[in-house]
């Protein structure tokens, strides 16, 4: 569920944190040298990648079964025309219109290369004009296609989690702060209007310093999920702010910033567990 406005273009990949702990040599005592301690594994992480795909799933489609959506797509009255695939690619704003217009690039006479004059004219708005009434049908018949899987892996990539987990190691934020980071993107997309990801940053930033300028952590991830939750106000279709409420504040509020299970959460009502 994507905000209007422009969103983030390529991003660079964001660098894997070592996750091992460098052995001391074998006369450390002698010398006083010491082991250095292991660091942290980023969002970027396969395990915390896959974390964070399964709490996106509970909050976009009511489901830890991320990788069944590939087919989802259904209007749902927010103002962005279709909404479909994994995360939520939307016919009007843009990102869906990336998404086949590079499918097309790499499978040409793709079933959805044909909707591309539609995609490219509905943009920016909530019409069906040119899709209907096949479009859904059509979608769903590419998401059998692992080409196609494969173009929504990447435009989930390049647009909103490797962007980002960059911005949250930028802000020396750990784990979670990436995932709070990615989670806001994902719904608010990167535009510059004043409910877009950069927008609620800037709007952290006038009450807290991320640990990059010397802030506290949780105070700031706090300060950040504050101006989240007025930006999801703005707005009818995100005005339910459990995904922060009862899912992103209980991680915090436990301390838990590398986001290491078990967890426990709520989205608008519904509970779900990752062991």
């Amino acid at each position: 569920m994507l905000a209007t406005g422009a969103l983030l273009g390529s991003a660079l990949l964001a660098v894997p944190v070592a996750a091992h702990a460098t052995a001391a040599p074998p006369d450390a005592a002698r010398t006083g040298l010491t082991a250095a301690p292991a660091a942290d594994a980023g969002l970027d992480d396969p395990a915390k990648k896959e974390i964070a795909m399964k709490i996106v799933s509970s909050a976009e489609n009511s489901s830890l079964d991320w990788k069944a959506q590939y087919k989802y797509i259904e209007d749902i009255g927010d103002g962005r025309g279709y909404t479909a695939g994994i995360i939520g690619f939307c016919s009007g704003t843009g990102d869906m219109l990336d998404l086949v217009e590079y499918y097309t690039q790499v499978k040409p006479g793709n079933v959805l290369a044909k909707y591309l004059p539609a995609l490219r004219e509905v943009d920016g708005s909530d019409s069906h004009a040119g899709l209907d009434p096949n479009f859904t049908r059509d979608w769903a018949k590419a998401a059998q296609d692992a080409e196609f899987k494969k173009a929504q892996d990447r435009e989930r990539d390049r647009v909103y989690f490797n962007p980002s987990v960059k911005q949250g190691k930028s802000d020396g934020v750990g784990v979670l702060g990436q995932f709070i980071y990615y989670d806001a993107i994902v719904m608010h997309g990167d535009g510059t209007d004043p409910t877009s990801f950069r927008s609620i940053r800037a709007r952290a930033l006038s009450k807290a310093k991320p640990p990059s300028r010397g802030g506290n952590e949780t105070t700031w991830l706090n300060a950040f999920l504050d101006a989240r939750v007025w930006a999801m106000k703005q707005e009818e279709a995100h005005s339910d702010t459990s995904r922060v409420d009862t899912a992103q504040r209980v991680f915090l509020r436990k301390g838990n910033l590398n986001l290491d299970t078990p967890l426990d959460w709520k989205v608008y009502g519904d509970s779900f567990h990752i062991g």
